[in-house]
């Protein structure tokens, strides 16, 4: 257990009377430790039980009283149709509710300086977005009840749009303002704007039903791997996923019913 600690919080060694949360844990670190205990000891450790008891050794205290680990994410056949996770439903509800609107768009840019491949960027967001279902998907309906549909290919179109950059801030807050339909658009949104021939600006418009902030940073890096592969003309040779997202939404509807 101390080495599980250890191995959360980034340090050499926890000892067994450390308190976790007093070595730098916080409740994101304290769901990745219940995430290696399950893992390590087939039990379910409650995350208030973490907090509540706090060190190494008062949580391998409680092993044998655990309840049996819940049900592990695999991937697994997807039935027809595919449900909404519960996190998806509430925000296509209040998509229904008020329409399309920006409220939930979570923007990213990113300033690119030097010799740009518009080519190699544009094949390289089809990568990101063929690796990764949850950026396919569109959420069309049946006699009111909502279902996701992973759309087989999605092509970006990438047209470099001249701009100054006096001019950027205000293309940049209209750009992110991009109303997406979810029924029928992906809901990822990319536009390319080109401030000189070595200076561009790259927006990325993420809507909140496929990710949250937390996304972005995979999604940068995905990218970033995706492009550089792409200017030596070849394919990103990243595994594939262990799960996809719809995998996860199977899961929990069995957990949590």
């Amino acid at each position: 257990m101390c080495d599980l600690f250890a191995q959360v919080l980034g340090l050499p060694r926890v000892g067994v009377d450390d308190d976790f949360f007093h070595l730098g844990g916080h409740s994101l670190l304290a769901t990745r430790l219940i995430a290696r205990i399950r893992a390590a000891f087939g039990v379910e450790i409650g995350l208030r039980t973490l907090f509540e008891v706090r060190t190494a050794g008062a949580v391998a205290a409680r092993l044998d009283t655990a309840g049996p680990a819940r049900p592990a994410l695999t991937r697994q056949p997807l039935p027809d149709p595919v449900p909404l996770s519960f996190a998806q439903r509430r925000l296509w509800f209040l998509h229904k509710m008020e329409g399309p609107s920006a409220t939930y768009n979570i923007p990213l840019v990113l300033r690119l300086t030097g010799e740009l491949d518009p080519e190699a960027l544009r094949t390289a967001v089809d990568d990101v977005v063929a690796r990764h279902d949850s950026l396919r998907t569109v959420f069309p309906e049946t006699e009111g009840t909502p279902r996701q549909h992973v759309l087989d290919s999605v092509t970006a179109e990438l047209p470099a749009t001249e701009i100054t950059e006096t001019e950027l801030p205000a293309a940049l807050t209209s750009a992110s303002r991009h109303l997406f339909d979810l029924s029928i658009e992906p809901p990822l949104h990319v536009e390319l704007l080109r401030l000189a021939p070595d200076r561009h600006v790259l927006l990325l418009v993420l809507h909140h039903i496929a990710g949250d902030g937390w996304s972005l940073g995979p999604l940068a890096s995905d990218l970033a791997r995706a492009y550089t592969a792409r200017v030596r003309g070849e394919a990103p040779g990243w595994p594939d996923l262990a799960v996809q997202y719809a995998d996860y939404t199977l899961w929990q509807n069995e957990l949590l019913g």
